[in-house]
């Protein structure tokens, strides 16, 4: 049983040289708001706030991203580049005949909304990003990853090399997905070890460090936010794809580096906003991630935290959630 809300429809859409998967809501004249998952999600991961912001008066559009799910899945890890997947964004706004949207993006896909306001600033309306500010990095990523780290363990660059991660998550995806979104949860990262030291990269994998994964439903500050058919929703979508297209967005960090570093936070001249869960790991790893962007960015519009809320923060507090970015866009 699909967990999707009723009245959202479901399109395949040939923009970009690929197909995507993509799932809408909302009287097409109103103005458009494009929703962009992260890792390890699909554009199942906003089913709670697409038809709130339909009954608010927006167009929402929320793709499964290029290598995600049964959208299409390149073979070759440059294709995950950041102005192919900003290009697919705005390929989607062409299809609607949209001059613009309002960029939300959790995880990577903040990454993506942070980029796409530079590189594409006519068509960026508004962004917020969510779990991840925004970042200027001052060298190569996986340069300034292995002189932090060392020989010790870190996921980013256990996921440079094509092989070992694949093989790792794909091995079985629904204990993969229950592992990952159980982990990072605030309840789940509450039950992780953070004291131990980061063990060595060898022998190492992305699920190593993980907690046992409890019986569903998870529970989280507004009750239940992942049940059995919400699992099997991800396990037949990471089914379809494998992980080679979504950990090779990872494997061209260093690419992007080199094409936005000429681009500071001054480019992102349009509203912007934040919202993260205060139990957020992503969070731990840049504390002063609000005060930066407060600083930094032109237009910046504040941060919210919510409460007990861990990675999957639109999952876990979605009435939270709505309530923080309904109240952004009333202000656009």
């Amino acid at each position: 049983m699909s967990g999707w809300p009723e009245g959202v429809a479901h399109e395949r859409i040939a923009v970009n040289g690929v197909e995507l998967d993509v799932h809408t809501t909302g009287d097409p004249t109103d103005p458009t708001v494009l929703l962009c998952h992260g890792f390890p999600e699909l554009a199942y991961s906003w089913r709670h706030q697409m038809v709130p912001l339909a009954a608010s008066g927006y167009h929402v559009v929320a793709p499964d991203q290029r290598g995600y799910g049964r959208s299409s899945t390149p073979e070759d890890v440059a294709a995950y580049g950041i102005e192919q997947l900003s290009g697919d964004l705005t390929a989607l706004l062409d299809h609607y005949g949209k001059d613009d949207a309002v960029f939300v993006g959790h995880d990577w896909g903040a990454l993506i909304v942070w980029d796409a306001a530079r590189l594409h600033a006519s068509r960026v309306r508004a962004v917020v990003g969510v779990s991840v500010p925004f970042v200027s990095w001052p060298g190569p990523p996986t340069d300034l990853f292995r002189a932090l780290y060392g020989d010790r363990f870190f996921y980013m660059l256990y996921f440079q090399p094509v092989g070992p991660a694949e093989r790792e998550l794909d091995a079985d995806p629904r204990t993969t997905m229950a592992t990952v979104l159980y982990g990072a949860s605030g309840v789940g990262f509450a039950a992780r070890d953070t004291t131990a030291e980061v063990p060595p990269m060898v022998g190492t994998g992305f699920l190593t460090m993980m907690p046992a994964v409890p019986p569903l439903p998870f529970r989280g500050p507004e009750g239940p936010w992942l049940t059995e058919d919400d699992l099997d929703e991800y396990t037949a979508g990471f089914t379809a794809s494998g992980f080679f297209g979504p950990v090779s967005y990872y494997r061209n960090l260093d690419a992007n580096y080199e094409l936005m570093k000429g681009r500071g936070p001054e480019q992102v001249t349009m509203p912007s906003g934040f919202i993260c869960g205060e139990a957020d790991p992503v969070r731990l790893m840049d504390l002063n991630g609000i005060e930066r962007m407060t600083a930094t960015l032109p237009d910046f519009r504040g941060g919210t935290l919510l409460a007990g809320s861990g990675h999957w923060t639109q999952q876990e507090s979605p009435d939270a959630f709505n309530v923080a970015l309904l109240a952004f866009l009333a202000e656009l």
